[in-house]
């Protein structure tokens, strides 16, 4: 016995809610990897961090943040950051306009090593 009409169409809209309804559940699991392979990689990283400066363990948040600031976004750590990435991406590391670092305004160059 063929289907009607309706029926194929009726067949067809249960096979579009299925395959949404798989597209969602793919997308939980993605996003949930994701996280899951973020949260493992700062805890990791943060890990380094704390043994090789085992003072930073005593900081407050406001502390860690100032020593970030005035050590990570440095002319000098940009440039090593670039030394160690592909050229062709924009840098993450940009200093608000007016930010000093070490005693030279934004947008100086220090004198490389």
């Amino acid at each position: 016995m063929s289907k009607t009409r309706l029926e194929k169409i009726d067949g067809i809209k249960d096979e579009i809610e299925h395959l949404r309804t798989r597209q969602r559940l793919l997308l939980k699991q993605h996003n949930a990897k994701e996280r899951k392979d973020r949260n493992h990689r700062l805890c990791r990283r943060g890990g380094i961090v704390e043994k090789l400066l085992p003072d930073l363990i005593t900081l407050t948040d406001e502390q860690f943040d100032i020593f970030v600031e005035k050590t990570l976004l440095t002319g000098h750590a940009e440039r090593i950051l670039k030394g160690l990435t592909p050229q062709d991406k924009p840098s993450v590391m940009t200093l608000p306009a007016g930010t000093e670092t070490d005693g030279v305004p934004a947008g100086s160059e220090k004198p490389t090593e």
